[in-house]
């Protein structure tokens, strides 16, 4: 078995090992959902409001370093591994920050403790966030070309239009669930396995594009500036498993940066005293979508843009399909009538729309500037019209 093979199959067998033994976890966790947030983040968040309103001012503060410091390396340590491995970047992008873990354990929860309304509104405000935040910011500071294979794109836009017929049927159960991991599963596996077929990789008019082939090329490029990691490792021309290594750890640090950016803000919040609604359409949500927002644009500026879409359309992909499915792993849910007319239509219209400027080649700043208009639009709508918002992020 070569190299490429071994990570697939490391991959999915993580993939099989987490979403069987996240359910015992969300049952255990299930009557702490009902009063609060329980396990680490629980932890982290009662440690926090011990410190008092300015404590959580600085936990913030070292919260968003952690993370600008974590992206940074996982930036580093992922280019360097598929260099390593002769592997495309561009797969093991959307595999490390597509796939949102704290995500599908906070969904687990939700759902065990019959909040399944609550976890699938936060699974359809992430698909949003994501692009009218996310992609919307990094098209907005710094534009940039797109090369992305058409069926990626079409997968993309395919995702929340998967749920429609669910959403139809008036009722998910445990066999849509299934079927939404399924598709999940299929869609990853299947650009996974083209990457790997692939004679050069996306991006391919991107400096590391033209240096990176998925057969075995490993020059690296000139814009892959040293760091003290290479020292260590050995040299750029090492294996690629350390690399991967690193990955993971700076994949944890983020992980954990994002729970004291949470933890912190919700302390804040009470703590000044602001009402939940407008904190959430205005400082929740750009605390809740930094971590995400730091994963695309930072790469864009260092000229991998690989990394930053890649996890624009793996985390899309995983909140409207796989992470709605997991939900439905534990309990049935009956769809509202609001999602039905309003809230899945908004997924899939900044979606398509998403789906078009990146198949156009080029993601402009006005396309920024559109979908995040979009975003917002979304926002004074649900509010004043439903009353409220799913908390993206």
């Amino acid at each position: 078995m070569n190299v490429s093979r071994l990570v697939v199959a490391s991959l999915v067998v993580v993939l099989l090992v987490g979403f069987t033994a996240a359910p015992v976890a969300a049952q255990d966790g299930g009557e702490e959902a009902e009063s609060g947030e329980g396990g680490i983040e629980g932890q982290i968040e009662g440690f926090i409001e011990g410190l008092g309103l300015a404590g959580a001012v600085v936990v913030l503060l070292v919260g968003a370093v952690i993370l600008t410091v974590c992206v940074e390396k996982l930036i580093s340590y992922l280019t360097r591994a598929a260099l390593g491995l002769r592997v495309s970047l561009f797969t093991l992008a959307i595999v490390f920050t597509g796939i949102e873990f704290d995500d599908t354990v906070l969904a687990l929860v939700l759902s065990a403790g019959d909040l399944e309304g609550a976890a699938l509104g936060t699974a359809l405000g992430t698909g949003l966030a994501i692009i009218g935040v996310t992609l919307a910011l990094a098209a907005i500071i710094r534009p940039f070309p797109v090369d992305l294979p058409t069926d990626y794109v079409v997968l993309f836009a395919l995702g929340p239009v998967i749920l429609v017929p669910f959403a139809l049927a008036g009722t998910l159960t445990t066999v849509h669930g299934l079927v939404l991991l399924g598709f999940f599963l299929l869609a990853f596996g299947y650009i996974i396995l083209r990457e790997r077929q692939r004679d050069t990789p996306v991006f391919r008019n991107t400096e590391l594009g033209e240096s990176l082939r998925a057969d075995g090329g490993v020059a690296a490029p000139q814009s892959l500036s040293e760091i003290p990691e290479d020292r260590l490792i050995g040299g750029r021309s090492a294996s690629g498993w350390p690399w991967m290594v690193l990955s993971v750890l700076a994949l944890a640090g983020i992980v954990f940066a994002s729970m004291l950016l949470e933890g912190g803000s919700e302390v804040v919040m009470e703590g000044f005293g602001l009402e939940q609604t407008v904190f959430g359409a205005t400082v929740l949500t750009a605390i809740l979508t930094f971590e995400d927002v730091m994963l695309t644009i930072e790469p864009v500026r260092r000229g991998v843009p690989e990394i930053g879409v890649g996890n624009v359309i793996g985390s899309v992909l995983f909140s409207v399909t796989g992470n709605v499915g997991v939900i439905m792993l534990l309990s049935d849910l009956e769809i509202s009538r609001s999602v039905l007319t309003f809230h899945l239509p908004s997924v899939i219209l900044v979606t398509t729309l998403a789906a078009y400027f990146l198949y156009s080649g080029e993601l402009k700043r006005w396309h920024g500037f559109l979908l995040g208009g979009l975003y917002a639009v979304y926002w004074v709508v649900a509010i004043l019209v439903f009353g409220g918002v799913p908390i993206g992020g």
